[in-house]
């Protein structure tokens, strides 16, 4: 489905996705043994940064704010349903200033949620797969580079936070 965010923005030399920033899901569930684990995307090999393992996520339309766009994208390309997400921070992972005043020309927000359990997916065409990951594991999987810069500090982010597990009956 394409929105009015969907192109590219290019500064300094540097094409990003988005005319409007883009955002991605930091979906996080209880796992098996109750540790956190995240939902991960393994890009499709066509896609930009293919091959990589991220977020889901994409372009922000003029409308949306972060959490709608990656809330959005995440069901587009993951199925995930809105209703059983609960949004727990949104992080500005990526800033890109242009311009002699050193206004923002393009931003990428990562939005943290939780789900009560490992929901089941349906990956699109823009999916290779989607997998949840233990968060010890994440490292050992070749991420998009935007999301290895940004992996730690997302991780000490939600760390803070604590994980609901309230599952519905």
């Amino acid at each position: 489905m394409r929105g009015d965010g969907d192109g590219w923005v290019v500064s300094e030399g540097q094409a990003y996705w988005g005319r409007y920033g883009a955002a991605g899901l930091l979906l996080r569930a209880p796992g098996l043994s109750g540790a956190a684990v995240v939902l991960l995307q393994h890009r499709a090999a066509w896609s930009h940064q293919g091959d990589t393992w991220g977020l889901p996520g994409g372009a922000r339309d003029s409308h949306e704010t972060a959490e709608q766009a990656a809330i959005r994208e995440a069901h587009e390309e993951a199925g995930l349903p809105q209703d059983q997400l609960t949004v727990r921070k949104v992080v500005q992972t990526k800033v890109v200033a242009a311009g002699p005043n050193g206004q923002v020309s393009w931003t990428y927000s990562t939005v943290i949620a939780d789900a009560p359990e490992m929901l089941d997916t349906v990956p699109n065409r823009e999916s290779a797969e989607l997998r949840w990951v233990a968060v010890d594991e994440v490292v050992r999987l070749p991420l998009h580079p935007g999301f290895a810069a940004s992996w730690e500090r997302l991780r000490d982010e939600f760390a803070s936070i604590p994980l609901l597990v309230n599952r519905r009956l």
